[in-house]
């Protein structure tokens, strides 16, 4: 007895993102993104040499679940952070290279380029971020994760070259992410160094 078998069918992929935290959140944050973007296109437009901080966040809950954020601001690389910046091309230090350590908080105050520190502490510690090149080479990029022991609204967040205090390189405000105890969050901070005229 002879026979054939053939087997057919089709296979799909599609990615599986993680859910967002919704229109009316992303629309309270506007203010929060748009400056940095409308700043960063106007320079490049313009051929003008700029710094872009960029933060991105992702909620990742107790239970696992996570809400991805996405970009939370565009704000703002600090007077600080630019000084020691030409310090560095005089006498470079080992802390030049140490611009990795992600810090939150709860204050409310929009960020100014004299910031020197979070304005409003949230009394978890720091994280200590990778620092790896983003998708090309004149962009800095560096993830870090805090973890929350209380219930509270997170608002802001800066980028330092210590895990206690030193040069706040770039601080951000966004909406609150509520958060519990267990929960965390990812912070992807992203400067991008823009050359030109």
């Amino acid at each position: 007895m002879e026979g054939t078998l053939g087997l057919g069918g089709k296979l799909g992929t599609r990615v599986i993102r993680a859910p967002g935290p919704g229109l009316a959140w992303k629309m309270r944050n506007l203010p929060h993104v748009l400056p940095g973007l409308w700043r960063h296109a106007l320079a490049r437009v313009l051929n003008m040499n700029h710094m872009l901080g960029c933060l991105a966040a992702r909620l990742i809950k107790a239970d696992g679940s996570v809400v991805n954020y996405g970009l939370v601001s565009t704000q703002l690389v600090t007077d600080a952070f630019v000084e020691f910046m030409v310090d560095q091309l005089q006498a470079e230090t080992s802390e030049w290279g140490d611009f990795k350590y992600h810090d939150s908080g709860i204050g409310t105050t929009n960020p100014a380029t004299g910031d020197t520190g979070i304005e409003t502490s949230d009394e978890e510690s720091r994280a200590t971020g990778s620092q790896t090149e983003g998708a090309s080479a004149n962009i800095y990029k560096s993830v870090g994760t805090i973890s929350y022991t209380t219930t509270k609204a997170i608002t802001e967040h800066g980028l330092f070259s210590t895990s206690d205090s030193t040069t706040l390189m770039d601080r951000h405000e966004f909406s609150a992410i509520n958060v519990v105890n267990g929960d965390s969050i990812e912070f992807t901070y992203q400067l991008t160094c823009s050359s030109g005229g």
